[in-house]
């Protein structure tokens, strides 16, 4: 959900906490995560979050991989 929220262009940490439902200690963590594998960057200038190419090519697999997968259904 980080990386979906900012594919639109350069998001703010806050905006992508409410969008991906994170606490801003789990949003530090992620993005930290999310940056050394560089699927996302930080834009000083704009003071804020861009998904990379390597992060949307991420994006692609697993919207790929979901549509492929039948959903699992639980049965009460």
């Amino acid at each position: 959900m980080i990386l979906e929220s900012a594919t639109g262009g350069a998001v703010t940490k806050t905006k992508i906490m409410y969008s991906a439902f994170l606490s801003y200690q789990q949003l530090k963590e992620y993005l930290t995560t999310l940056q050394e594998n560089d699927l996302i960057e930080y834009k000083a200038g704009e003071r804020a979050y861009r998904t990379t190419d390597k992060g949307m090519e991420l994006l692609q697999l697993s919207n790929k991989i979901g549509e492929l997968t039948p959903t699992i259904r639980t049965e009460k």
